[in-house]
C-alpha cells in the first residue's frame, strides 16, 4: 500500500506550499512510504484527484486544493484532517496503515482493547463506569477551586508587597 500525496509544485499560495511541506516532511521523518504526485504539471493527476475526493469533502467551489492524501485508491483526507489526526496521535489509522511495532499507537490500540474488555466486564456485573458528564463536573469543580486559590494567593502577594513598601518608606523617613 502506497500513500499518495497530491501536491502543486508551482503553487503561488504560500499557505498551500507550507501545508504540502508539512505533510511531506512528516511522512519522510516517520519513514512512511509515499508518492508525491504533482497536479500542476500533470493533467491526469489533477483530474484523478478531483474525481476521487468525496463530494462532502470538496469545498463550496467544488475544486479540492492540495495537499490531498490517498492510500492507493482510498481517500484519507485533506491537510486539516491530516493535522487533526497528527495532533490526536492517530495518523496511522488516518492513513489506513498498521502502526509500526513498539510505537505508542500500537500500545494505545492494545490498551483500548483491554479497556473495552474491562468495560464489558463492568457492564456484565452491573457496575457502569462514571459517565463523562460526571467527570466533567468534577473537573469543573477542581478548576473553580484552583481559581479561588490562585486569586487568594495573588491577593496575599499584593498585601505583602504593600507591607514591604510601607516598611521601606518608614526606613527612609527615619534616615532623614
Amino acid at each position: 500500500m502506497v500513500i499518495k500525496v497530491f501536491v502543486a509544485t508551482s503553487s503561488g499560495s504560500i499557505a498551500i506550499r507550507k501545508k504540502q511541506q508539512e505533510v511531506v516532511g512528516f511522512l519522510e521523518a516517520n519513514k512512511i512510504d509515499f508518492k508525491e504526485l504533482d497536479i500542476a504539471g500533470d493533467e491526469d493527476n489533477r483530474k484523478w484527484m478531483r474525481e476521487n475526493v468525496p463530494g462532502e469533502k470538496k469545498p463550496q467551489n467544488g475544486i479540492p486544493l492540495p495537499p490531498q492524501i490517498f492510500n492507493e485508491e482510498q481517500y484519507c483526507g485533506d491537510f486539516d484532517s491530516f493535522f487533526s489526526a497528527k495532533e490526536e496521535n492517530i495518523i496511522y489509522s488516518f492513513l489506513g496503515l498498521a502502526p509500526p511495532p513498539g510505537s505508542k499507537a500500537t500500545e494505545k490500540a492494545e490498551e483500548s482493547g483491554e479497556n473495552e474488555a474491562q468495560k464489558e466486564d463492568n457492564e456484565d456485573s452491573g457496575n457502569l463506569a462514571e459517565s463523562p458528564e460526571k467527570n466533567e463536573e468534577k473537573g469543573e469543580a477542581a478548576t473553580e477551586e484552583t481559581e479561588e486559590i490562585t486569586e487568594e494567593g495573588a491577593e496575599g502577594e499584593a498585601e505583602e508587597e504593600e507591607a514591604e513598601k510601607g516598611e521601606e518608606e518608614q526606613g527612609e523617613e527615619e534616615d532623614s
